[in-house]
Parts: C-alpha cells; structure tokens; sequence
C-alpha cells in the first residue's frame, strides 16, 4: 500500500477511475455528459488553484519570516517551484474548464457581458479571469525572479517577491467574492 501511496499519478489516476465509476454507475452512460463531466472537472481544478493560493497566503508566506536562514532553500529551491506548477496550471484548468462550461451550457455571451439571469456568475468568471491573469503574467514571472529560477539581482529579487506576494494577496481579496458568485449563481 505504501508503493501505491506513495506514487501520486496513481493515486490521481485511480481517483480519476473511481470518479467515473460513481457517475456511470449512478447515473449511467446516457445520463453522463460532456457539461456534467466538464463541470465536475472544473470544480477539481479549480479546487486545486484556490487550494494552493490558500495555502500560500495561510500558510507559507506567513510562515517563511519564521524559518532559519539555512533551512529556506527547502521551500524555495524544491517545495514552492512544485506548488506553483500546480497554482498555475489549476488557474489555467479552471479557467478553460469553467469556460467550457458556460458554453456547453449556452450562457457564455450572457455571463460574460453581465446580462440577468447570468450577471452573478458573469461576476465571478470575470473575477476568475482577473486571478488567472495575475498568475500567469504578474505572479509566476515574478516568482521565477525572487527564486532563482531566473536570474536576478538581490535587489531585483526582492522587489519581485513583493509584487508576486501583494499580487497572490489581491487574488486572495478577490477569491472570496469570486468564490460567492461560483456557489450562489445556481440560486444556492
């Protein structure tokens, strides 16, 4: 079990079965769609980029000031690198998927011009486009400079950090509103 466990693909992979299992086996193969399928997944994605800003705004960035010097790099050099390929990624994923949903769905013109009955959701994807935006050109290649990834100076590297930091915290602020939107567009 361990060797299972400790293979994430698998694990993912085997979800992925499990997850299909439960649908066709509920609701059967004429009852499973490619909206119902799309809008499962974008929940999932958009699960794992909300996650992960959470977790950065929680919890490493509030945390980081406190670990010793020496100790650092095992959060800059392998942990944060791995959890922004999956921040960014999830912000794509999510924003592709919702979108694939608004169309499957045919309220995609609707939403995004803020046209009633659409206007809350049209809110939020217009708010989740904002995030994504932010992480794909303002966050990630700022983080690229304040860990090395790329080259910088020290200097550079800190003004980097601060704008990825205060850009994370913006899409933190407009997550919540975003997040309320999401859940309560359906009359939730």
């Amino acid at each position: 079990m361990a060797k299972f466990f400790g293979n994430l693909h698998l694990v993912l992979l085997t979800g992925l079965v499990l997850a299909f299992a439960v649908m066709f086996s509920v609701h059967g193969a004429d009852e499973v769609t490619a909206h119902a399928v799309t809008r499962w997944l974008h929940t999932f994605f958009g699960i794992v980029w909300i996650g992960l800003l959470y977790y950065f705004n929680f919890v490493q960035i509030p945390t980081m000031p406190k670990i010793p010097a020496e100790l650092k790099p095992g959060v800059s050099k392998h942990i944060a690198p791995a959890a922004l390929f999956f921040f960014r990624w999830g912000a794509a994923l999510t924003v592709l998927t919702g979108l694939i949903v608004s169309v499957l769905a045919g309220y995609a013109h609707q939403a995004f011009t803020l046209q009633d009955p659409f206007k809350l959701i049209g809110i939020g994807m217009w708010l989740a486009v904002i995030m994504a935006f932010n992480v794909w050109f303002i966050i990630w290649p700022n983080q690229k400079k304040a860990l090395g990834i790329v080259e910088a100076d020290d200097a550079t590297k800190a003004k980097a950090a601060t704008t990825a930091m205060m850009t994370s915290r913006l899409n933190t602020l407009l997550s919540i509103p975003m997040l309320y939107c999401m859940v309560s567009a359906n009359g939730g």
